[in-house]
């Protein structure tokens, strides 16, 4: 028996059966397994994405000049220089894999799986074969995305938000192409395996809680977790109908989305009668709620990273639960923002301004906590606590700027400019990506049973830290002149003639950027062979997944956890030591075990 099972003296589990290599590691039904299939193919597309943001960056700091190494490979017939379609294709697919492929998937698929049944104590997932196909459905997806670059006209190139009429014809232009049509099924399966998922992670917290383990007893990461699988849950269904009924438009002439008049080569397309605004009310009414989808598991798990490392409890639990509640509820009453350009009723508009601004109160509730929390802590400046700050830092930045574009008149200003972009890669980057590179320095004790290597992660945080607001902090700027995003060489026009050195400074900054994730890279794949071993609690923490052995082993714990309090009961006056497992009975129930082990 080991000697956690001994401290809390809990029932030992039966061992493990034993599974083939393919149960094991390929198909398999553990959660822990599938959480990690899912964090390493997002990896892979973090890179793919990351390298589509330099071809972006590069034409705009170097515009028509031929790209290093591939352009003369990709581009023979233009003398390796970029044409003005294939960067269209670029920022179209940069955003779609980064953000179906690599944020969402990353947040939910890998930390979703691999932390919620540890984290309230359970051994599996409600569901387990509806999990393992959670992550299978997302291959049909990436085949699509993959095959997409090779067909002809190549991938999609009608932007992230596939609006129609652009998306809604099967044309030989670009933007039209068979690309497009494998773009639509790639999202459809990602859209698939997320409401699999969904369902699952709401079923297991609600029903499967270690005894003891209350609502107001989870963590906040389990927290984050589950009020992002409601929204996947609602919201989802609704962009699925809307990708299918494109996709029939686009195949069978349909008309849901298609005007009168749509000519292709001077010829009348599809069956009319349909409205484009249409697909932008249902594709923003799930794609809104997304943004938190993104967001809201990120921070939770650096709401239970700041308190570890700040050796504090978590200041305002009941208030931080509420907060993530209260912006998932706004973020289906505020998808009108992103369509103020769209000619809405001013009246409308202002619901929709105003409901957009409260977004701001409970996002502050959660940053002025963290910022308590860390207020007098013993503060630990581990490579995940530099993250997870980072995150808290850059979340402020990127907030602030959302209030700005929350107002309707200064929307139609900065509208589809540059100062758009800062905002979101603020918040998805600076953000969203912190907390994920402080999640992984912080759980891969857990999932490997290895330790990173600290130095390195503290310079890989350093440099990204200074390169991304290298990157994304001149966009405001270059934004608020009026710079226009989604043009290959705005250039051309002499209002931005002089803005052509910032953007080769962001460049430049983008490249540093993509270099420092070498750091990250090599000092995972180091850590997963060559990382010192560690036992189940390396960073002194009070959660329930600090209790399994060091990897879990199938089934996760090796004795039946019994919650006796919340998970941030840091620097407690009850015990020595700083931290009090949530498992460790009061000392009070200590003696009483002590009484009555003779007897028994």
């Amino acid at each position: 028996m080991s000697a956690t099972v001994a401290e809390h003296g809990h029932v030992e589990r039966a061992p493990s059966p034993v599974l083939d290599f393919l149960r094991t590691y390929v198909f398999s039904l553990d959660h822990k397994v599938i959480g990690i299939q899912f964090l390493f193919s997002t990896l892979f597309w973090l890179v793919i994405g990351g390298l589509l943001a330099l071809g972006i960056r590069w034409q705009l700091a170097w515009p028509w000049t031929p790209l290093p190494v591939l352009g003369k490979l990709l581009f023979a017939s233009e003398g390796g220089q970029m044409p003005p379609e294939f960067y269209t294709m670029l920022f179209t697919m940069h955003a779609s894999i980064m953000i179906f492929f690599v944020v969402i998937p990353i947040l939910a698929g890998a930390f979703g799986n691999f932390l919620i049944p540890l984290m309230i104590g359970a051994e599996d997932m409600a569901f387990p074969v509806l999990n393992m196909l959670s992550y299978w459905f997302m291959w049909p997806a990436f085949i699509a995305m993959i095959a997409s670059f090779f067909v002809e006209g190549g991938a999609a190139a009608a932007g992230w938000t596939a609006y129609p009429p652009l998306s809604g014809v099967q044309a030989a232009a670009p933007a039209s192409g068979p690309g497009q049509t494998l773009w639509l099924w790639g999202v459809i399966f990602v859209g698939i395996s997320s409401m699999l998922g969904s369902v699952n992670y709401m079923t297991t917290i609600i029903q499967m809680r270690a005894p003891g383990m209350t609502l107001f007893r989870m963590p906040m990461t389990i927290w984050g977790m589950f009020i992002t699988a409601i929204l996947q849950a609602f919201a989802l269904p609704v962009l699925t109908a809307a990708l299918f009924m494109l996709l029939l438009d686009r195949t069978l002439g349909t008309g849901f989305f298609l005007p009168e008049g749509v000519l292709i080569n001077n010829a009348e397309v599809g069956a009319g009668g349909g409205q484009p605004l249409l697909w932008q009310h249902l594709f923003w009414f799930y794609s809104h709620p997304a943004v938190y989808i993104m967001i809201l598991p990120a921070m939770g798990m650096v709401s239970d990273i700041v308190s570890t490392f700040a050796r504090k409890p978590l200041f305002g639990y009941k208030p931080m639960v509420f907060a993530i509640a209260g912006i998932a509820g706004l973020g289906f009453i505020v998808w009108g923002h992103h369509m103020f350009m769209s000619g809405m009723n001013p009246y409308l508009g202002l619901t929709f301004m105003l409901s957009t601004i409260m977004i701001a109160l409970p996002s502050a509730v959660k940053t002025f906590n963290w910022l308590a929390t860390i207020w007098g802590g013993r503060i630990q400046f581990t490579a995940a606590m530099l993250f997870a700050l980072g995150f808290v830092s850059m979340f402020i930045i990127g907030g602030l700027s959302g209030i700005f574009m929350a107002a309707t008149p200064v929307d139609i200003m900065i509208h589809d400019t540059y100062y758009i972009v800062a905002h979101f890669h603020y918040v998805l980057f600076g953000g969203t990506m912190l907390a994920v590179f402080g999640g992984i320095h912080y759980w891969f004790p857990k999932m490997f049973g290895r330790m990173m290597n600290e130095f390195w992660g503290k310079v890989h945080f350093v440099l990204t830290f200074i390169f991304l607001n290298g990157v994304f902090y001149p966009m405001h700027l270059v934004g608020a002149a009026g710079f226009p995003r989604r043009l290959a060489d705005p250039y051309h026009y002499e209002a931005f003639a002089h803005l052509l050195p910032i953007n080769q400074f962001m460049s430049v900054s983008a490249i540093l950027l993509g270099l420092s994730q070498l750091i990250f890279f090599a000092n995972l794949f180091y850590s997963l062979f060559w990382g010192p071993r560690v036992g189940r609690n390396p960073w002194k923490a009070n959660s329930l997944e600090w209790t399994a052995p060091s990897p879990p082993g199938h089934g996760n714990f090796d004795f039946q956890p019994i919650v006796y309090r919340g998970p941030y009961e840091y620097s407690s006056p009850e015990v020595d030591e700083d931290y009090y497992p949530q498992v460790q009975p009061p000392p009070e129930k200590k003696e009483q075990a002590a009484q009555e082990e003779p007897a028994s």
